[in-house]
């Protein structure tokens, strides 16, 4: 019961690394306001939560539209009269070498993973400042920290990000929140596997070439992240603060012979 007593607003929950660490925080306590786009998606991961005891709600809301966020927040608050660990986990990859990058695609990466980011914290943290208390989890990427071939729009997001979470941890330290970012490797999610299956002609080559890039010679699974996340929402990590916790099988420090 590491989250007993928390509220915790999770972005993107309805499925991938968002609904295991969703199912995974009510495991050990805490009640968890799901957010998702896709309404069907969302209440599936409440009722799996429910179904286990635990204790879920649903909010549907397009992090990329300030009302809908603001409206998000209001609600979450009115429930629940606080929020103490907000998890910035929705986002979307983006395929492209700079030059081919058409400028809508471009666009909507920056908007969904950037100011996905910033609208739900700009919104949660007068809540926590008030309460002088939180943690706020930020979804990188182990790409803020290498190269990797046509990936400029993804890999501009997640650096931003990561920049994003160490500024933010300057501004509210004082208020006793702490901010802090994840950065997966290839995480094998359900948009991982149809990203493979509709962009490679053999989705297992490519599974195996990608396995190369980390040291693990394995994909990583939603779970590993989940309790990456739990570690930082949880009171463990007291002392950590704008720090990067990667979870990337080996990827950014390590290097085959």
């Amino acid at each position: 019961m590491r989250l007993k007593e928390k509220v915790i607003l999770i972005t993107g929950a309805g499925s991938g690394i968002g609904k295991s660490t969703a199912l995974l925080f009510a495991k050990e306590g805490g009640t968890v306001i799901v957010n998702d786009l896709h309404v069907e998606n969302g209440m599936q991961t409440v009722e799996e939560i429910r179904s286990l005891n635990g204790a879920a709600h649903f909010i549907q809301a397009d992090v990329t539209d300030e009302d809908s966020v603001k409206s998000m927040v209001l609600e979450a608050i009115g429930k629940y009269a606080r929020i103490d660990v907000l998890f910035n986990n929705a986002g979307i990859s983006g395929v492209g070498k700079l030059h081919e990058m058409d400028i809508d695609a471009w666009n909507k990466t920056i908007n969904v993973n950037i100011n996905g980011v910033m609208l739900p914290s700009k919104y949660v943290l007068p809540h926590m400042m008030e309460q002088k208390r939180g943690s706020i989890i930020n979804m990188s990427s182990c790409i803020a920290e290498i190269g990797l071939a046509s990936r400029a729009s993804y890999s501009t997001t997640k650096g931003a990000i990561l920049a994003l979470t160490k500024s933010m941890q300057v501004d509210y330290a004082a208020y006793n929140i702490r901010v802090n970012a994840i950065l997966p490797g290839t995480i094998f999610t359900p948009f991982v596997e149809n990203y493979l299956k509709t962009s490679y002609d053999d989705p297992k080559e490519a599974i195996n070439k990608i396995k190369t890039r980390q040291l693990s010679g394995e994909l990583g699974k939603p779970e590993d992240v989940a309790y990456a996340a739990l570690f930082l929402a949880s009171d463990e990590s007291k002392f950590m603060m704008g720090s990067p916790l990667y979870i990337d099988g080996g990827v950014v420090f390590g290097k085959d012979a």
